[in-house]
């Protein structure tokens, strides 16, 4: 199930003002480039920021989001028509064959449970043609980046264009073994509405998510750094193998 911020139409409108700096997706573009990409499943689409970089590149996208909410806010940004958008989780795709697969952001760690884990890289690996690449990113269990997580470190004040001013700070709610649960609030001063979204991530370790990768038929091929986030995230970078 996708948290509130991503299912709720009136989070979902001012989900990308929340988050203006996007330069994370720098790299997966230019990976995407680098391999020559011409048709990319962006998994975990959200509002469709990435999708439609890659689409304005000329490349054929498949933007996949469980939350409809923000399926809608994608398909209706200028563009959105360039990308074919599917509503569900990775058991919703139809037949596929493309080069790159990406779960960009905290998409990877969302998918919590390790049924839906495996799942999604079963799917991943059935949608790629032989050769073709996945690459998702996954915080450092070790960096602890849920000690930051809290209002002091997070408050802010956006104004969001046609909602006003939305104050928002994210809290710890729980540590459960490799699974870290926290809050987000947000206060609209237009009317005073306080809504509020929890979300649950799991830490995997680097030797886990190889495992893992593995077991569902890839060959991990690289696992780099986040440039913009040195020793806080694993990229992993694998591929499906030559038939």
């Amino acid at each position: 199930m996708a948290d509130e911020i991503f299912t709720h139409p009136r989070l979902a409108a001012i989900y990308d003002a929340l988050e203006p700096d996007r330069s994370d997706l720098d790299p997966y573009l230019e990976l995407a480039r680098q391999l020559g990409a011409r048709k990319v499943l962006d998994a975990g689409c959200g509002t469709g920021l990435f999708a439609q970089r890659l689409a304005e590149e000329g490349i054929e996208v498949v933007g996949l989001d469980p939350a409809e909410a923000l399926i809608e806010v994608a398909r209706a940004k200028p563009g959105g028509d360039r990308v074919a958008w599917i509503r569900g989780d990775a058991t919703a795709l139809p037949p596929l064959r493309v080069d790159l697969a990406t779960m960009t952001a905290n998409v990877a760690q969302a998918i919590a449970a390790p049924a839906a884990w495996r799942t999604t890289l079963a799917r991943a690996h059935r949608a790629l043609r032989p050769g073709g690449r996945l690459v998702f990113e996954t915080r450092v269990p070790a960096a602890r980046a849920w000690e930051r997580w809290n209002r002091a470190d997070s408050y802010a004040v956006t104004a969001v264009p046609g909602a006003g001013a939305v104050e928002s700070w994210v809290e710890l709610v729980a540590i459960d073994g490799p699974l870290v649960t926290f809050r987000w609030t947000y206060v609209f001063a237009a009317d005073g509405e306080v809504m509020t979204s929890d979300s649950t991530l799991r830490f995997r370790e680097r030797d886990e998510v190889e495992a893992d990768l593995a077991a569902n038929g890839f060959v991990v091929q690289e696992v780099r750094d986040a440039p913009d986030r040195p020793g806080r995230e694993f990229v992993f970078l694998a591929r499906r193998p030559e038939e």
